[in-house]
């Protein structure tokens, strides 16, 4: 199998591909293409992955948009706001390969969505591909399913340059190699967010585990909870009111900002440390003044 095209996919959106927790890239327009294609990381001038483009959806709408979440980890509240108007029809993947070593290609001016790949590159490629249809039993199916609160173990396939993603056993304590942890993001702290106890985390949330957000009060409350260490005597437990994109609990942020001196500027690093287990740390901003 021959890949002779990539697409662009900026992040976040490329790493939750990578991670398994997205299924749909959400295009503006329809595509007709089928088949086995590039993941290039936008800005990064490689491809870091593969994946197979089974199917093109129609365009939703916005409660189908918030519907589907699980598929393409659009915030609920940037879709409300109308920030991703445009981006409504699902691009359905499935298959995807995590390379372990990123491949470079050249990247042709005008190039904005799909990249034509050179043959060296597809021949680089190749053995991804070819490990992968060796290695199922049954051909694949038209689109996967991925179970989003199931954490993933992963395996480097030095011959085929393949990183390999499959569900954690029951009981693996860690979906990291130890001494490992993810960053997740992070969010610059206005006044406001000082004043009222919380932090704005609208571009981290398709990082978050969709079990762990709920809705507006605690009657909507999230089945799970994340496990916050924010450098305190004892961690905290809450979820996220999804409709604001916050931590519910906020006594524990009061205590973290006074603990910090956090001031308007600052930035909170968000890191993902075990399964439903989050750092928080707060990174000085020496520009920024107080308010």
């Amino acid at each position: 199998m021959t890949v002779t095209r990539g697409l662009i996919i900026a992040d976040p959106w490329i790493g939750h591909i990578l991670d398994g927790r997205k299924d749909w890239e959400m295009r503006s327009q329809t595509t007709s293409v089928r088949g086995w294609f590039g993941l290039i990381r936008k800005g990064s001038g490689t491809v870091v992955g593969l994946a197979r483009l089974v199917d093109c959806g129609r365009a939703l709408d916005q409660a189908e948009m918030i519907a589907n979440f699980d598929h393409h980890r659009i915030p609920v509240d940037m879709i409300r706001r109308g920030e991703v108007a445009k981006w409504v029809v699902p691009w359905k993947l499935a298959d995807v390969i995590v390379l372990a070593r990123p491949v470079p290609y050249e990247h042709k001016a005008g190039a904005v969505t799909w990249v034509t790949l050179s043959p060296t590159v597809s021949q680089d490629l190749a053995p991804s591909i070819a490990h992968r249809a060796a290695s199922q039993d049954t051909p694949p199916s038209p689109e996967r399913s991925v179970d989003h609160s199931k954490p993933l173990s992963t395996a480097v396939d030095p011959a085929t340059n393949s990183v390999h993603r499959t569900p954690a056993k029951t009981g693996q304590a860690s979906p990291f190699p130890e001494g490992r942890h993810r960053l997740l993001g992070k969010s610059v702290l206005s006044g406001g967010n000082i004043r009222n106890n919380h932090m704005k985390m609208s571009s981290l949330m398709p990082a978050f585990p969709r079990d762990v957000i709920g809705g507006s009060n605690k009657a909507q409350a999230a089945p799970r909870h994340l496990e916050i260490d924010w450098g305190g005597p004892e961690t905290t437990r809450t979820d996220i009111d999804g409709t604001k994109s916050i931590f519910r609990a906020r006594g524990w942020v009061r205590r973290f900002f006074a603990m910090s001196e956090a001031r308007a500027g600052d930035l909170v690093i968000f890191t993902e440390t075990a399964p439903y287990r989050i750092s928080v740390r707060l990174e000085r901003n020496t520009d920024s003044v107080r308010e």
